[in-house]
Order: structure tokens, then sequence, then C-alpha cells
């Protein structure tokens, strides 16, 4: 408290001990100056007395030796008044030493001697008390020593006065009375001349001995005053830096500005912080350039602004004013306290206002006894309730259990105890009916955790528990066919493993898989396809029975769960109930469709333990009877994982073949009928297995595809061809067509022309280099997007060639798509050439389309001579075959190209191949 009241203290106040001590200090010096000016009168008393002493003495001896030589009565007055004088002073000062003396007479002889009044007292007090001082008593012992003869003198002159008296004294007489004044003014007159030494030695010494003690006296002042003024600093200095440190680390800024300038003069270390100035930055500047112009108004005794920050930032504070006074300026002392959680609460708090009032869900707030207080504009709308209507009345009194019973007195007791409930309830209208509702309660809370009000938010569930009930089915339903879908009908393949289990019986998984259905996709459209895998949902679940199920797995793949079997074989029935219904026609849009179906049968505990492996299983067995006669079921062998093991080993095998880059490319030439020239290759693709050596593509193009691997296959290839023709280019081969085959799923992707476009770029290489081989089904499978695309790639200039052309379900108006520029006979018809009359027509048809349309025939699979005669004559354009040459390394591909090695710079020419 001492120290907080020293503070609030202005700095004179605080300075007055000081400035006393200091006056204090000078008094004593004034003081001891005046003691010593005194003691130096004094001595100049002594001095001015000794000196009127002196020449009294010695113009009393002058005057006696005149008077006793011309007998002139004014030498004898003349002595008379010098001798008065000498016998005045004595008498003083022994009157004074005595201490017996008449004050008044002590003056009269000051008076006499022409003493200084102001040394009067002074005199009087050295000689009343210091008379034995040292050289003060040698100086009077001096002068004492001087009475006697001067008494003499008295006497000299009475006797020559009568002598005068008597008659003119002898001249004898006279000289010997002169002797005797010169023998007496020779004793006094040294004696005089010591008392003077005397006193002048006194002066000195005590002038010494004052200037001594004033010198100590002035120092001890001075350190008296000094430690006074240091204890007054150090308690300053204290309560200074008490001040700043309760400045600087003040929880609010505080700045002190101006009042007449409003110039900023001092600033705390938050103050600095909060506006990203330095102190030395900020002192100077203007109070008002720290804050959002137009920010700053009144509330209250109070003001609100946004404050700068360093980083351009607003801060919103709140200031108090008060003035004080620095010196002779007015100083306006601003204490701003940070109000942005103030703020934000206030905002909080606003927007949860009208939050409430705008809350799609209902809100009741009740007292402690579960009455209402009010309720939101929500829980109006919801229930037609309003807050007056319910005035009075709890509110779970409108609220029961989803069974009807009331809300259990549980949920109250919980609440009490601190927690929070939350379920689903059942709620009543005004108008009487009833609806779901979510409901929510809390409470709110005193100090003492006692209950002060329930707030209970609730909202109607109806379309949103039909909506969950929507979701539940989509999420366990296949959207297209409202079968179950692959997770859901797992989760009840194992309730109906752990039933079985129980009940010893057997369980049996189908799996049904359509046959040639890829076909109708690619032949009609995935609409068709659609609606037929609709069709056939239909079917199979009309073949179930109450307990039994079935889902759809993907694609055109289908499972049924058949519970409750005695024996596994028993669901060899319902395969077979299967098969021949699905082997009906399905009219789907005016089409009929014939479709039949392969099923595998795997079945628990004989096959299988757990839900994956009766669906592997079962999957397998549908595997093996596709392959075998199809439209067929089997029952799962363990043989048949060996088989399934084997395709999945051959995809693990396939992506790796992808990464070390286990393919190659060979190229098969085809030459020109009339020339026999070669001007095109087909790169065909091979993989280098590390344990099987090379396989065809038959192999693993379709597992390929089925897996979704043919687009990366079918990038690799690309890159590889285009790279190929690049080192051809490099190597001056003749500028020869390179065909590669695409598969529908990337020829039907939409970055396939980008893609390709890229990879020319990439290569440089020429687009009328490359040409595409696309089958029929291919074309198909784009559907309304094939246009499009064959325009894309006639844009790009890349020629697009008709594979396996009159195998695939044809649309003749594919033909005329301007990126077509060839045929390519499929070797089935080739084969019977030229003897079998069917194959000869069918040749001779497409050869004359061909010409018609404009197309280049190309015939695969030439054999032999009479093949390449017939197709010669009938005006095909180039031929492919083991007649030729089979598919060939790109080194024997070269030296066919290059039979010879050619000297210097020539033209390029083809070389015809040399027939097998």
């Amino acid at each position: 408290m001492h120290s907080i009241g020293s503070l609030q203290q202005p700095l004179w106040r605080r300075l007055m001990p000081l400035a006393w001590g200091l006056a204090a200090a000078v008094a004593l010096v004034l003081a001891l100056a005046w003691g010593v000016f005194q003691v130096q009168v004094t001595l100049a008393g002594f001095l001015s007395s000794e000196s009127v002493w002196s020449k009294a003495q010695k113009q009393a001896v002058i005057d006696l030796d005149n008077y006793t030589t011309r007998g002139d009565p004014r030498d004898l007055a003349g002595f008379r008044r010098n001798y008065g004088l000498l016998a005045a002073d004595r008498w003083g000062r022994d009157a004074i030493i005595a201490g017996r003396y008449d004050t008044e007479r002590v003056h009269q002889v000051f008076q006499q001697g022409n003493i200084l009044p102001s040394a009067e007292h002074g005199m009087t007090f050295m000689l009343a008390h210091f008379s034995s001082a040292p050289y003060m008593a040698q100086a009077i012992e001096a002068w004492r020593s001087t009475d006697t003869s001067i008494d003499q003198l008295d006497t000299i002159a009475d006797e020559v006065q009568r002598d005068y008296a008597a008659g003119t004294p002898d001249p004898a007489e006279i000289a010997r009375q002169r002797t005797r004044i010169g023998t007496i003014n020779a004793y006094v007159e040294p004696r005089s001349k010591r008392f003077s030494e005397e006193m002048v030695r006194g002066a000195v010494w005590l002038g010494r001995l004052l200037f001594v003690a004033v010198l100590l006296a002035l120092l001890l002042v001075a350190l008296l005053w000094v430690g006074m003024a240091r204890r007054v600093l150090d308690r300053i200095r204290g309560s200074e830096e008490r001040y700043r440190l309760l400045f600087e680390s003040a929880a609010v800024a505080i700045v002190m500005v101006d009042e007449a300038g409003g110039c900023i003069l001092e600033a705390n270390r938050l103050a600095s912080a909060w506006t990203g100035r330095d102190p030395a930055v900020l002192s100077g500047a203007s109070f008002d350039e720290l804050f959002v112009p137009g920010s700053m108004h009144a509330v209250g005794p109070a003001l609100l602004a946004m404050l700068y920050g360093s980083d351009g930032s607003q801060r919103p504070v709140e200031m108090q004013v008060s003035h004080t006074a620095w010196g002779r300026c007015t100083v306006r002392q601003v204490i701003i306290r940070d109000v942005s959680e103030r703020v934000a609460l206030e905002r909080e708090r606003r927007v949860a206002a009208e939050a409430l009032a705008s809350i799609a869900e209902g809100v009741i707030i009740a007292d402690d006894e579960r009455r209402v207080v009010s309720v939101n504009a929500a829980h109006v709308e919801i229930t037609g309730y309003t807050a007056q209507t319910l005035q009075g009345r709890r509110f779970d009194e409108l609220r029961s259990m989803p069974d009807g019973t009331p809300l259990p007195e549980s949920i109250w007791s919980g609440i009490v105890g601190g927690r929070h409930w939350s379920g689903e309830v059942q709620g009543r209208r005004a108008d009487g009916s009833v609806y779901p509702e979510q409901l929510s309660i809390s409470a709110i809370r005193d100090t003492q955790r006692q209950v002060l009000h329930y707030v209970a938010v609730f909202s109607n569930i109806h379309a949103l528990k039909a909506q969950r009930h929507r979701l539940e089915h989509m999420a366990s339903h296949d959207p297209l066919t409202g079968l179950l879908n692959r997770a859901e009908f797992e989760r009840r393949c194992e309730v109906a493993i752990a039933a079985a289990a129980r009940t010893r019986t057997a369980v049996a998984v189908l799996f049904v898989d359509l046959d040639a259905f890829k076909i109708v996709n690619d032949s009609y459209s995935h609409a068709i396809g659609d609606r037929l895998l609709q069709k056939v949902a239909e079917r199979i679940g009309r073949q179930l029975g109450g307990s039994d199920v079935a889902g759809r797995i993907g694609g055109d793949e289908f499972t049924v769960l058949l519970d409750r079997l005695e024996l596994r074989e028993d669901a060899g029935a319902v395969a077979e109930r299967l098969l021949a219904s699905l082997s009906e026609p399905v009219v789907v849009d005016d089409c009929e469709l014939a479709l039949s179906a392969s099923i595998g049968i795997a079945g628990y505990p004989l096959d299988g333990g757990d839900t994956l492996t009766l669906i592997a299983n079962a999957d397998a067995a549908m595997y093996v009877a596709k392959n075998s006669e199809r439209n067929t079921y089997r029952f799962y062998t363990p043989i048949m994982q060996a088989d399934a093991r084997q395709r999945l080993l051959l995809v693990s095998e396939l992506r790796r073949a992808l990464v070390e880059d286990e393919f190659r490319l060979c190229y098969q030439p085809s030459v020109e009928l009339r020339s026999g020239r070669i001007v095109a290759v087909e790169a065909l693709l091979r993989w280098q297995h590390p344990r099987r050596g090379e396989l065809p593509p038959s192999e693993f193009i379709p597992v390929a595809e089925s897996l979704g691997l043919i687009r990366r296959i079918d990038e690799w290839v690309l890159q590889s061809a285009c790279a190929q023709i690049r080192a051809w280019n490099r190597a001056g081969l003749p500028a020869i067509r390179v065909a590669v085959n695409v598969s529908a799923r990337w020829f039907g992707h939409a970055g396939f022309i980008a893609h390709l476009d890229r990879t020319l770029q990439a290569h440089g290489v020429a687009p009328g280099r490359l040409g595409l081989e696309i089958t029929e089904g291919t074309m198909l499978r784009l559907g309304d997007d094939t246009e499009r695309t064959m325009r894309a790639l006639h844009g790009l200039g890349v020629e697009v060639a008709i594979d396996d052309f009159g195998t695939g379900y044809s649309s003749m108006a594919y033909l005329k798509l301007p990126s077509v520029t060839s045929l390519k006979i499929d070797r089935s018809f080739i084969t019977g050439l030229p003897h079998d009359t069917n194959d000869v027509a069918i040749v001779e048809a497409i050869m004359a389309m061909a010409r018609s349309l404009g197309l280049r025939a190309i015939a695969e699979g030439i054999e032999t001579e009479p093949q390449h005669d017939f197709l010669l004559r009938a005006g095909c354009n180039e031929g492919q075959g083991y007649l030729y040459a089979g598919a060939l390394p790109p080194a024997a591909v070269e030296r066919l190209l290059s039979p010879r090695p050619r000297q210097g710079p020539t033209q390029l020419s083809l070389v015809p191949p040399k027939r097998s």
C-alpha cells in the first residue's frame, strides 16, 4: 500500500525531503559562514584595537618626549589623551577577563578606541572565554607586561609637569627624563610588536582552524545531503521501476498521448505487440492513425474502435481515457482492452438467438418442473402448439416412447445426474395425430449444479425414417435389379452358414453367369442390356423359395443362396429350373432375345466353411460349366479350384509382366498382291514368360480384358509400335504402314484420342504411318459415340481398318465413316478358297463392297498359291499369311526391307518378300 501511495504522489512531493535537506545544509553552511565572518570581524577588531593601542602608546611616548623637551602643554594634553586611551583599554581588558565589568562602560571603552561596533561582542566573547587560548594568551601576556612601563610614563609626566611648573627644568634633568622615556619605549615597543605578532599568528591559526572546520562541516553536510538524496532518489527510482514494471506487464495496452498535439508520447509492450510497431516507431506517431477511420464511437463512459494490427488485420478494442499532468503538459492516458472475445461472444449470442428463431428443429425451454416456458417458430410449425397453449403444461405429456409407453423416469434422473439424453419418441400434434420424433434433452444448471431449465430439441423424422429405409435398401440391394448386392448377399450367407452349423443342415450357393451377354451389349445397346438384366432378375426371383435369396454381384453375374437343405445335391433341382426359365426368349423393347446361363454350385459344409470360399468355389464351378458346354450347371469339385488358382496366378503374372517389360512385339508383313511389295506390317503382341516361354495373345488377352488390364497393355503396344516406327525411320527404311490392334475398352475410352495424339507427337511419327485395326464389335459397342471417335481419328490423319470383317454384327453405316480405309477379310473365309463356293461368294461380295465404297481390301491367313491367285484376280489389294511371312522380330523385318547393303545414298525401294 505504501508503494502504491507513493506512486500516486506527485514528483515535487516525493522530492520535498531532499529539498528540506538541501535547505538545512544551506542554512548550516550559512551559519558556519556567518560564524567565520563573526570570528574574522572579531579578529579584525582585535587587530584594529592593537593598532590603535600601539599608535596611542607610540604617540604617548612621542608627546611625553616632546613635552619634556619643550614643555608645551599641548604635548602634555596629547600624552594625557593617549595615556587615557591606554588606561581604558587596560581596564576593559582586565574587567572582561575577570568577568566583572559594566557593559555600558566597556562599550564606551570600545568607542573611545574607535573599535568596529560589529566586533565589540566578538572581542568581548573572546576575552571573556578564550583569553587562555593559544596565541591569545601570549598576546595578552605581552600586553600586560607593558602596563607598569606605561604607568611609569605617567609618573614621568607628573614629574616633568611639576618641574615646568616650578620653572625651567635643568637640562640635565630633562636629559635624564628623556633617557627614562626612551628606556621605557625600548621596553614597551618589542612587547607591543610581540602582541601584534601573536595576534596575527592567532588570526592565521584561527583562520586555518575555521577553514578546516568550515570545510569539514561542508563535507559533512554534503555527505549527509548526498546520502539523503540517494535515499530519496532510490525511493523515486524504485517507484519508477515499479511503475515501469506495472506499465510494461499490464494485461491491457496503455498509451500516453499528448493532449495538445495528439501524438503518442509513450506506449507499453502490449500496445506495441498489438499494433506491430516498435516502441521507438510508435512514439511520436499519431494516435488516431492506429484505428480504422470512422470506427471510434462512444458506448457509455468507454470508447469502442477497431485497432489496426501488424498484418493489416483489425482488432475490436475498448478504451478508457483519463487525463494527467506531465510537467506543464496535459497528457491523455488511454487504457486499451481487447474485446475480440466479448464481440465474438456477442456475435455468437446474436447468431444463436437468430438461429434459435430460424432453426428447422423445434426447441422447447422448460423450467425445472418440465413446464413449458417458451418455444420457437419451428415447434409451432411441427406440432401446431403455441407457447400460450402450452403454458403451464409439461412438455413430456405430449410425448411417449415409440411403443406408446410414457417417457421413463430414468431419463430425468439421468439428466439431473449430469447426462444428456437423446432418442426416438412419438410426438402428438395439436390435431391429435402422432409422428415419429427425434428428441434431445439437456439441462441448464446454476453454480451449485442444480437444474434451472430443461432444453429440448426435436425434429419430425417421418421423412428421414422413410429415407433411411430407402437408403438401407439401396445400400444392401443392387439399384438396377433390386436383388441383394454383394455385401448384403455375403452377410446373408454368413447368417445362413451359422444357422446351418447349429441345425446340421446344408447351404448352397449358386453362381449364375449369362452366356454371350457381352454380344447383346455390343450388338444392341447398354440400355437394352440393363433391361435384359432386370428381366433375368425377375425370372430368378420367381424360381426361389420363401427363405432363398438372390443377388447380383456385378455385370451379368448373379448369386443364389439356398438354405435349410438336407443335401448339397438338392440345389440341382433349383439350378435346372433356373436354366429352363432363363433359356426362354426375352422380349425387350420389341427385341426378342434368346439367352442361356452357366451355373456353378458350392455347398456348406462340403465345399467350404465360410461365405467367401463358397462364392469362390461356386464361381470356379460356373467357369467349368461355361467352358464345357454352357447352358448347364456343375457342382464344385476340388480340381476346379486348381483351374481358378491358375487364373489368379495368370493375373499376378500379367501385372508383373507390365512392370518388368516381359512383352514384345512381332510384325507380320502385309504384301501388295499385284507387285509383291511389303507395304505394311501388323504389330502382334507376344508375352515372353520367364518360365513358360513365349505365349500367344489368345492365352492371356481374355483374362486381361476381364480384369481391366487390357488398357495398360494397349497403351504399351501403341508406345512400342511408335518407338519402332521412329527407329525404322532413323535406319532409313521405307515408310511402310504399321497396323496396331486396339481393344474395345481402350478404343471407347474418353481419353483415347488425346493419348494417341500425344504418343504420335512424342515419337515424331506421322499419323499416316500408323493404322488402327478395330473389330466390328468394338465399333458397335461405342454406340452413339462411334461417329464422333471416327471423325476425330480422321482429323488426326490416322487410318482405321475393320478387322475380322464378316464375323460380327455388321452395320453398313459404319463403313461410310471417313476414317475407315480398309476391310480385313477374316481368315475363316480364306481357308476354303478357291474351292468352297460359299467362301468364294462371301469373299467376292466383300470385294465388290470394298470397291464400291473405295476401301482397301486386305485378306488374312493366305497360306497357298491358289488362294493368292484367286484373291489377285478378285481384286484384293493386300494379303497376309504364312505364304509370305509369319510374325517376325523387328530385325527380320529390317532385313526383308533391306536385303542388300547399300553403298552411298540411293533411292528407297520396296523389296518383295520371298514366299515360304
